[in-house]
Protein backbone atom coordinates (compact mmCIF):
# COMPACT_ATOMS: atom_id res chain seq x y z
CA UNK A 1 0.00 0.00 0.00
CA UNK A 2 2.83 2.34 0.87
CA UNK A 3 4.51 1.40 -2.41
CA UNK A 4 1.35 2.30 -4.34
CA UNK A 5 1.16 5.72 -2.65
CA UNK A 6 4.81 6.27 -3.38
CA UNK A 7 4.33 5.44 -7.07
CA UNK A 8 1.33 7.75 -7.26
CA UNK A 9 3.30 10.59 -5.67
CA UNK A 10 6.16 10.05 -8.11
CA UNK A 11 3.75 10.04 -11.04
CA UNK A 12 2.11 13.25 -9.78
CA UNK A 13 5.50 14.86 -9.36
CA UNK A 14 6.53 13.85 -12.89
CA UNK A 15 3.27 15.19 -14.32
CA UNK A 16 3.71 18.46 -12.45
CA UNK A 17 7.28 18.70 -13.71
CA UNK A 18 6.17 17.96 -17.27
CA UNK A 19 3.39 20.54 -17.04
CA UNK A 20 5.81 23.10 -15.63
CA UNK A 21 8.22 22.36 -18.47
CA UNK A 22 5.44 22.90 -20.99
CA UNK A 23 4.48 26.22 -19.45
CA UNK A 24 8.15 27.17 -19.28
CA UNK A 25 8.66 26.36 -22.96
CA UNK A 26 5.53 28.32 -23.85
CA UNK A 27 6.75 31.28 -21.81
CA UNK A 28 10.17 31.15 -23.49
CA UNK A 29 8.48 30.99 -26.90
CA UNK A 30 6.34 34.01 -26.06
CA UNK A 31 9.40 35.94 -24.92
CA UNK A 32 11.25 35.02 -28.09
CA UNK A 33 8.29 36.10 -30.22
CA UNK A 34 8.18 39.45 -28.43
CA UNK A 35 11.92 39.86 -28.95
CA UNK A 36 11.60 39.00 -32.66
CA UNK A 37 8.82 41.56 -33.17
CA UNK A 38 10.75 44.20 -31.22
CA UNK A 39 13.91 43.56 -33.24
CA UNK A 40 11.88 43.80 -36.44
CA UNK A 41 10.55 47.21 -35.39
CA UNK A 42 14.03 48.39 -34.46
CA UNK A 43 15.38 47.17 -37.80
CA UNK A 44 12.65 49.04 -39.69
CA UNK A 45 13.43 52.21 -37.72
CA UNK A 46 17.13 51.90 -38.57
CA UNK A 47 16.32 51.33 -42.25
CA UNK A 48 14.04 54.40 -42.30
CA UNK A 49 16.74 56.59 -40.75
CA UNK A 50 19.36 55.26 -43.17
CA UNK A 51 17.15 55.93 -46.20
CA UNK A 52 16.41 59.47 -44.97
CA UNK A 53 20.12 60.18 -44.50
CA UNK A 54 21.07 58.82 -47.92
CA UNK A 55 18.32 60.72 -49.73
CA UNK A 56 19.05 64.00 -47.94
CA UNK A 57 22.52 64.00 -49.48
CA UNK A 58 21.06 63.73 -52.99
CA UNK A 59 18.09 66.06 -52.45
CA UNK A 60 20.07 69.32 -52.20
CA UNK A 61 18.99 70.27 -55.73
CA UNK A 62 15.39 71.51 -55.67
CA UNK A 63 14.65 69.76 -58.96
CA UNK A 64 15.18 66.33 -57.38
CA UNK A 65 13.37 66.92 -54.07
CA UNK A 66 10.04 65.42 -55.15
CA UNK A 67 11.70 62.45 -56.76
CA UNK A 68 13.68 61.76 -53.58
CA UNK A 69 10.51 61.86 -51.49
CA UNK A 70 8.76 59.42 -53.82
CA UNK A 71 11.78 57.12 -54.00
CA UNK A 72 12.23 57.24 -50.23
CA UNK A 73 8.62 56.26 -49.63
CA UNK A 74 8.95 53.40 -52.11
CA UNK A 75 12.14 52.07 -50.49
CA UNK A 76 10.60 52.32 -47.02
CA UNK A 77 7.54 50.35 -48.12
CA UNK A 78 9.69 47.63 -49.67
CA UNK A 79 11.88 47.41 -46.55
CA UNK A 80 8.78 47.22 -44.33
CA UNK A 81 7.18 44.41 -46.33
CA UNK A 82 10.37 42.36 -46.47
CA UNK A 83 11.01 42.79 -42.74
CA UNK A 84 7.45 41.83 -41.78
CA UNK A 85 7.65 38.77 -44.03
CA UNK A 86 10.81 37.60 -42.28
CA UNK A 87 9.31 38.33 -38.84
CA UNK A 88 6.20 36.27 -39.69
CA UNK A 89 8.36 33.34 -40.77
CA UNK A 90 10.39 33.48 -37.54
CA UNK A 91 7.22 33.66 -35.44
CA UNK A 92 5.76 30.64 -37.25
CA UNK A 93 8.96 28.70 -36.60
CA UNK A 94 8.43 29.25 -32.87
CA UNK A 95 5.22 27.23 -33.16
CA UNK A 96 7.16 24.34 -34.71
CA UNK A 97 5.60 24.89 -38.13
CA UNK A 98 7.64 23.42 -40.96
CA UNK A 99 8.52 26.34 -43.22
CA UNK A 100 9.86 24.23 -46.10
CA UNK A 101 6.52 23.30 -47.68
CA UNK A 102 5.22 26.80 -46.93
CA UNK A 103 8.08 28.49 -48.77
CA UNK A 104 7.84 26.01 -51.63
CA UNK A 105 4.12 26.67 -51.97
CA UNK A 106 4.70 30.41 -51.86
CA UNK A 107 7.33 30.09 -54.59
CA UNK A 108 5.01 28.10 -56.83
CA UNK A 109 2.18 30.57 -56.18
CA UNK A 110 4.47 33.51 -56.95
CA UNK A 111 5.60 31.86 -60.17
CA UNK A 112 2.00 31.26 -61.22
CA UNK A 113 1.05 34.85 -60.42
CA UNK A 114 4.10 36.06 -62.34
CA UNK A 115 3.11 34.15 -65.48
CA UNK A 116 -0.53 35.19 -65.16
CA UNK A 117 0.20 38.87 -64.53
CA UNK A 118 3.08 39.67 -66.85
CA UNK A 119 1.64 43.07 -67.73
CA UNK A 120 1.35 43.94 -64.03
CA UNK A 121 4.97 42.97 -63.42
CA UNK A 122 5.99 45.04 -66.45
CA UNK A 123 4.05 48.04 -65.11
CA UNK A 124 5.67 47.76 -61.67
CA UNK A 125 9.22 47.44 -63.05
CA UNK A 126 8.69 50.36 -65.45
CA UNK A 127 7.21 52.50 -62.65
CA UNK A 128 10.18 51.78 -60.42
CA UNK A 129 12.64 52.89 -63.11
CA UNK A 130 10.57 56.00 -63.90
CA UNK A 131 11.00 57.08 -60.29
CA UNK A 132 14.60 55.90 -59.99
CA UNK A 133 15.78 57.61 -63.19
CA UNK A 134 13.77 60.79 -62.50
CA UNK A 135 12.15 60.74 -65.92
CA UNK A 136 9.39 63.01 -64.60
CA UNK A 137 7.92 64.03 -61.25
CA UNK A 138 4.57 65.10 -59.82
CA UNK A 139 3.75 68.57 -61.15
CA UNK A 140 5.72 68.21 -64.39
CA UNK A 141 4.04 68.79 -67.74
CA UNK A 142 4.72 65.80 -69.97
CA UNK A 143 3.51 64.16 -73.15
CA UNK A 144 3.26 60.37 -73.17
CA UNK A 145 2.08 59.14 -76.55
CA UNK A 146 -0.98 61.18 -77.50
CA UNK A 147 -1.66 62.35 -73.92
CA UNK A 148 -0.28 65.66 -72.67
CA UNK A 149 -0.86 67.26 -69.29
CA UNK A 150 0.30 67.75 -65.72
CA UNK A 151 1.40 64.70 -63.74
CA UNK A 152 -0.83 64.24 -60.70
CA UNK A 153 0.25 60.82 -59.38
CA UNK A 154 3.17 58.52 -60.13
CA UNK A 155 2.49 54.99 -58.94
CA UNK A 156 4.28 51.72 -59.41
CA UNK A 157 1.46 50.48 -61.64
CA UNK A 158 0.06 53.57 -63.36
CA UNK A 159 0.61 57.30 -63.88
CA UNK A 160 -2.21 59.85 -63.77
CA UNK A 161 -2.06 62.90 -66.05
CA UNK A 162 -4.51 65.81 -66.13
CA UNK A 163 -4.80 67.72 -69.41
CA UNK A 164 -5.23 71.50 -69.53
CA UNK A 165 -8.92 71.06 -70.41
CA UNK A 166 -9.55 69.00 -67.26
CA UNK A 167 -9.54 65.40 -68.51
CA UNK A 168 -7.64 62.90 -66.36
CA UNK A 169 -5.74 60.17 -68.20
CA UNK A 170 -4.61 57.04 -66.31
CA UNK A 171 -1.78 55.36 -68.22
CA UNK A 172 -0.24 52.00 -67.24
CA UNK A 173 3.48 52.49 -66.74
CA UNK A 174 4.24 49.61 -69.09
CA UNK A 175 2.51 51.53 -71.91
CA UNK A 176 4.76 54.58 -71.47
CA UNK A 177 7.36 54.06 -74.19
CA UNK A 178 8.38 57.63 -75.01
CA UNK A 179 8.02 60.65 -72.73
CA UNK A 180 8.54 64.34 -73.50
CA UNK A 181 9.08 66.39 -70.35
CA UNK A 182 8.38 70.12 -70.75
CA UNK A 183 9.33 71.06 -67.18
CA UNK A 184 13.00 70.17 -66.89
CA UNK A 185 14.56 73.16 -68.67
CA UNK A 186 13.63 76.69 -69.70
CA UNK A 187 11.35 76.94 -72.70
CA UNK A 188 11.59 79.26 -75.70
CA UNK A 189 8.79 81.53 -76.84
CA UNK A 190 8.91 82.24 -80.58
CA UNK A 191 6.86 85.19 -81.85
CA UNK A 192 6.57 86.07 -85.55
CA UNK A 193 5.38 89.61 -86.33
CA UNK A 194 4.13 90.16 -89.87
CA UNK A 195 4.01 93.67 -91.38
CA UNK A 196 3.02 94.96 -94.78
CA UNK A 197 5.59 94.73 -97.58
CA UNK A 198 5.54 98.52 -98.10
CA UNK A 199 6.53 99.29 -94.48
CA UNK A 200 10.03 100.32 -93.44
CA UNK A 201 11.84 97.31 -91.94
CA UNK A 202 14.34 99.42 -89.97
CA UNK A 203 11.56 101.52 -88.41
CA UNK A 204 9.58 98.42 -87.44
CA UNK A 205 12.70 96.81 -85.98
CA UNK A 206 13.45 99.92 -83.88
CA UNK A 207 9.87 100.00 -82.54
CA UNK A 208 10.00 96.29 -81.64
CA UNK A 209 13.43 96.56 -79.97
CA UNK A 210 12.28 99.53 -77.91
CA UNK A 211 9.25 97.61 -76.69
CA UNK A 212 11.27 94.48 -75.93
CA UNK A 213 13.70 96.45 -73.75
CA UNK A 214 10.85 97.53 -71.46
CA UNK A 215 8.86 94.30 -71.61
CA UNK A 216 8.44 92.73 -68.17
CA UNK A 217 7.01 89.35 -67.23
CA UNK A 218 7.60 87.20 -64.12
CA UNK A 219 8.01 84.14 -66.32
CA UNK A 220 10.92 85.56 -68.30
CA UNK A 221 14.36 84.03 -67.77
CA UNK A 222 16.06 86.37 -70.25
CA UNK A 223 15.00 89.58 -72.01
CA UNK A 224 13.32 88.95 -75.41
CA UNK A 225 15.49 89.37 -78.48
CA UNK A 226 14.69 90.37 -82.06
CA UNK A 227 16.46 88.01 -84.44
CA UNK A 228 15.61 89.96 -87.59
CA UNK A 229 13.79 89.43 -90.87
CA UNK A 230 12.59 85.82 -90.98
CA UNK A 231 10.65 85.57 -94.26
CA UNK A 232 10.05 87.83 -97.23
CA UNK A 233 7.09 87.40 -99.59
CA UNK A 234 5.42 89.55 -102.21
CA UNK A 235 2.78 90.74 -99.71
CA UNK A 236 4.38 90.85 -96.27
CA UNK A 237 7.53 90.77 -94.13
CA UNK A 238 7.95 88.57 -91.06
CA UNK A 239 10.16 89.54 -88.13
CA UNK A 240 11.04 86.84 -85.59
CA UNK A 241 11.40 87.37 -81.83
CA UNK A 242 12.54 84.82 -79.25
CA UNK A 243 12.22 84.94 -75.46
CA UNK A 244 13.68 82.44 -73.00
CA UNK A 245 11.18 81.84 -70.20
CA UNK A 246 10.54 79.52 -67.30
CA UNK A 247 9.60 75.90 -68.05
CA UNK A 248 6.25 75.47 -69.77
CA UNK A 249 5.34 79.20 -69.70
CA UNK A 250 6.08 80.01 -73.35
CA UNK A 251 2.37 80.19 -74.25
CA UNK A 252 1.60 82.88 -71.68
CA UNK A 253 4.70 84.89 -72.62
CA UNK A 254 3.85 84.63 -76.33
CA UNK A 255 0.34 85.96 -75.75
CA UNK A 256 1.59 88.95 -73.76
CA UNK A 257 4.26 89.71 -76.35
CA UNK A 258 1.70 89.65 -79.14
CA UNK A 259 -0.54 92.14 -77.33
CA UNK A 260 2.30 94.52 -76.37
CA UNK A 261 3.86 94.50 -79.84
CA UNK A 262 0.50 95.04 -81.52
CA UNK A 263 -0.08 98.20 -79.45
CA UNK A 264 3.47 99.46 -80.12
CA UNK A 265 3.18 98.97 -83.89
CA UNK A 266 -0.23 100.65 -83.99
CA UNK A 267 1.12 103.69 -82.13
CA UNK A 268 4.03 103.92 -84.59
CA UNK A 269 1.67 103.73 -87.57
CA UNK A 270 3.12 100.50 -88.92
CA UNK A 271 0.42 98.60 -90.76
CA UNK A 272 -0.17 94.90 -90.85
CA UNK A 273 -0.45 93.26 -94.27
CA UNK A 274 -3.85 93.40 -95.96
CA UNK A 275 -5.02 90.94 -98.62
CA UNK A 276 -4.60 92.23 -102.18
CA UNK A 277 -7.12 91.27 -104.86
CA UNK A 278 -6.48 91.85 -108.56
CA UNK A 279 -9.49 91.85 -110.92
CA UNK A 280 -9.65 91.88 -114.69
CA UNK A 281 -12.55 93.44 -116.68
CA UNK A 282 -13.15 92.61 -120.30
CA UNK A 283 -14.22 95.66 -122.35
CA UNK A 284 -16.74 95.84 -125.21
CA UNK A 285 -14.00 96.05 -127.83
CA UNK A 286 -12.45 92.86 -126.49
CA UNK A 287 -9.61 94.56 -124.60
CA UNK A 288 -8.81 93.75 -121.01
CA UNK A 289 -8.72 96.32 -118.22
CA UNK A 290 -7.14 95.57 -114.88
CA UNK A 291 -7.56 97.09 -111.48
CA UNK A 292 -6.70 96.35 -107.88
Amino acid sequence: MDLTLLVQQWMKWIMDLFEWAQWRALGISLIRIIVIIALGRVFIWVIYKTIDKLLQKDAKVQLHTRRMKTLGKLLKNVATYVTYFIVILLVLSEFNINLGPLLAGAGVLGLAVGFGAQSLVKDVITGFFIILEDQFAVGDVIQAGKFKGTVEVIGLRATRIQSWTGEVHIIPNGAIVEVTNFSLHNSLAVVDITIAYEQNVEQASDVIKSKLETFKDPNLAKQPELLGLQTLTSNDLTLRIIAECMPNTQVMVTRRLNVELKHALDEAGIAMPAPTVVTYHKGESGGVKSGA
